[in-house]
């Protein structure tokens, strides 16, 4: 009889002991692929929810004498030399060589204006790019579209008796509010929106830009790289990262990623104890079987083989209910603990075959010893306890 034929028997011969043992390794791995796919699909959703939520590189130029603020940038007495950056910035920033990690450039130009006897702060905007930048905006009354459509902060309105549709005269233009943004808790407030060019005629910077917020973040952006690539083509600009945005954002992510290693690690220990006491108490069991085994001439390396061979198989099978029972796991857990409604599972498919490997091989580790210590019996021990 070959040895995998007894290995086999040995498994049919006892279905119960095996068959927990083959569920245990199987959730076992189960746990640990679902917190790795929920990991890298809350990754995802993460960084592409965190993507969304403002500028993390700020564009300056590098000499300005201003007094009110925006984006940390103070404006209101402006110095005579002061210098604006130029709009072919835009382009020279979409040639660096991360330009693919660059989702939003938002160009804005600042000035104060007086409107109803109160000193207000101008800001020009490409809506478009401002709105896909500040996605947390909630605007009460609809999206400016035309040229003559201004956007008014919360607290300027009140203080301006403003509301949505209505006129407001700024210098010799007259823009139509078609929307109030609701209370953000930030500067935006009580700032006043307006399509770029119109600032920039009235303000008199015609084919100047004050600032330039950029939102790049995704996996592997190497936000510090991008900076540098930026002030490369911009020897003019200050260009500047927000740590507090790049590092918070980071941090998070790798929480995520170290929390399920760690549990993966802890779950592999546990399978290999489990593995190795059921194998041990197999091996002592079997105990004159074994004997016998070794009495009518087979060597170490065939007992060895058949507690092995047992293992692995064991290990096989835990290994492909075990991934395909983390994969369900993930699909049913992951819309409670994803921050977006329509998260997305990011399944490594590449991963199943080494992940149903491992443990294969992590029971075969586990059995190593007892096998060995079967392999090892001596036969008239072993037949002297019949």
């Amino acid at each position: 009889m070959k040895p995998y034929h007894i290995a086999l028997k040995n498994l049919l011969r006892r279905p119960a002991r095996m068959f927990f043992l083959t569920v245990a390794l199987a959730v076992g791995l189960a746990a640990v692929v679902a917190l790795v796919t929920l990991a890298n699909s809350m990754t995802a959703d993460i960084e592409h929810t965190m993507d969304q939520f403002g500028a993390n590189i700020l564009i300056t130029p590098k000499s300005n004498d201003l007094a009110l603020s925006y984006g940390g940038i103070s404006l209101g007495r402006v110095a005579f030399d002061q210098r604006e950056l130029d709009p072919s910035v835009l382009e020279r920033i979409r040639t660096i060589k991360n330009r693919q990690n660059i989702a939003v450039a938002a160009p804005k130009v600042l000035g104060t204006v007086t409107i109803k006897g109160r000193e207000l702060l101008l800001v020009g905007v490409d809506f478009a790019a401002e709105l896909r930048l500040k996605p947390w905006w909630r605007l009460n009354g609809t999206e400016p579209s035309a040229e003559q459509d201004a956007l008014l902060g919360n607290a300027a309105a009140q203080a301006l008796g403003v509301k949505p549709g209505e006129q407001l005269q700024v210098g010799n233009r007259s823009f139509t509010i078609t929307a109030i943004l609701q209370d953000t808790g930030s500067q935006d407030d009580g700032l006043l929106f307006v399509p770029l060019a119109a600032a920039q005629a009235i303000t008199g910077k015609q084919g100047q830009i004050t600032l330039i917020e950029v939102a790049a973040l995704c996996t592997g952006c190497p936000i510090d790289e991008m900076v540098e690539q930026i002030s490369g083509v911009l020897p003019d600009a200050k260009v500047s990262a927000i740590k507090q945005v790049v590092e918070g954002r980071l941090q998070t992510i790798g929480q995520l990623k170290r929390f399920s290693l760690g549990m993966g690690g802890v779950i592999a220990l546990i399978s290999l104890a489990l593995v190795f006491v059921t194998m041990m108490g197999s091996v002592t069991e079997r105990k004159v079987e074994i004997g016998i085994f070794r009495a009518i001439g087979y060597r170490t390396g065939h007992v060895m083989g058949i507690i092995l061979l047992e293992a692995g198989l064991v290990g096989l099978a835990a290994g492909l209910i075990g991934y395909g029972l983390g994969i369900a796991a993930a699909v049913v857990t992951l819309p409670f603990m994803a921050s977006s409604d329509h998260p997305h599972l990011l399944v490594q498919w590449q991963v199943a075959l080494p992940a149903v490997l491992s443990v294969a091989l992590v029971s075969l580790l586990a059995a190593w010893y007892p096998a060995r210590k079967a392999g090892k019996m001596d036969p008239a021990d072993a037949l002297r306890s019949l």
